[in-house]
């Protein structure tokens, strides 16, 4: 009898990780995009997004998924409200990642996405009673030492990097909750922020700038194909991994984007900021610990030929 595959495969963590790559190329690519500001971006980003996201959820087999959520809005009363609300934190986020590089807040969102596993921690424990590990206490505990320092002497947190820590959890809480943490969901989601897109785009009455390069319309074109790109290595890339390991990967992403915002928009961590991102980077390393660990633990044993 023939063993089953490893789920751990290489294939799944070059496919996360060329992932998070790209989403890192697309902070790094918005500088490219002038003069579009970064709404406009990503407005782009979701009209292109949401067509290749419709091919991968039909590749996948997934249409039944988006029947389903339309069945229960026709059956439950506020569902649609819920769908509102979900359209809305999703976009909230998608529009920050795009605003934010143009900005001067790159490194304000990649600090936020170090701090969104400690809050998710965080949510397991309050909304769903999930246990929480001595590790993981330990973790939460360097990060509220550097969000303390943080408000003591700069006295204040920036907002990019609340909106992250606190609103995808918000998002992924109203997830689970209304048992709606699916592939159809995410592009119901996206979808429902479609007229919000099309606003953005043609804000000032026309699609492009006057003042546009002829170049422009092909690079938006890009990070169309960047942003799907991206959607579906990750989307792929779940299949191959378990919880724990896709879990360490979630680090990869905010490495590179503080790599980003380093080297290529050219902002820095000022003095004062230092010992709130070591306090967090800290946090981040327990827990990376923690799931090394159990990932060491889980690993099945060598088969012998």
């Amino acid at each position: 009898m023939t063993a089953p595959p490893s789920l751990n495969t290489s294939t799944g963590v070059l496919l996360n990780v060329a992932s998070s790559a790209l989403f890192a190329l697309m902070s790094a690519y918005t500088t490219l995009l002038r003069p579009l500001d970064g709404a406009a971006i990503y407005g782009w980003r979701m009209l292109l997004t949401v067509p290749a996201l419709t091919l991968l959820v039909l590749a996948m087999g997934r249409w039944h998924e988006i029947r389903q959520l339309a069945a229960r809005v026709r059956r439950e009363r506020f569902f649609w409200a819920q769908r509102v609300l979900s359209a809305t934190l999703l976009g909230a986020q998608l529009w920050l990642f795009m605003w934010a590089p143009v900005n001067g807040h790159g490194l304000d969102v990649s600090l936020g996405y170090f701090l969104l596993p400690i809050a998710m921690v965080a949510l397991g424990r309050l909304a769903f009673k999930e246990r929480i590990s001595r590790m993981q206490l330990l973790a939460g505990g360097l990060a509220l030492v550097g969000i303390a320092y943080q408000l003591a002497i700069v006295r204040t947190v920036s907002w990019p990097a609340l909106l992250v820590c606190l609103g995808y959890p918000g998002y992924f809480w109203l997830r689970r909750a209304t048992h709606t943490n699916t592939l159809g969901s995410l592009w119901l989601d996206m979808t429902l922020g479609l007229p919000v897109s099309v606003f953005f785009v043609l804000q000032g009455g026309y699609a492009l700038p006057a003042d546009a390069p002829p170049s422009l319309p092909w690079l938006i074109l890009g990070l169309g194909i960047i942003s799907a790109s991206a959607l579906g290595l990750q989307a792929l890339s779940a299949p191959k991994l378990n919880v724990t390991l896709f879990g360490l990967l979630i680090y990869v992403e905010p490495v590179l984007l503080v790599a980003v915002a380093a080297g290529v928009l050219g902002e820095s961590i000022s003095p004062a900021q230092w010992p709130t991102y070591v306090a967090i980077w800290m946090a981040v390393l327990v827990l990376v610990g923690e799931g090394a660990i159990s990932l060491a633990r889980h690993r099945p044993p060598p088969r012998l030929s």
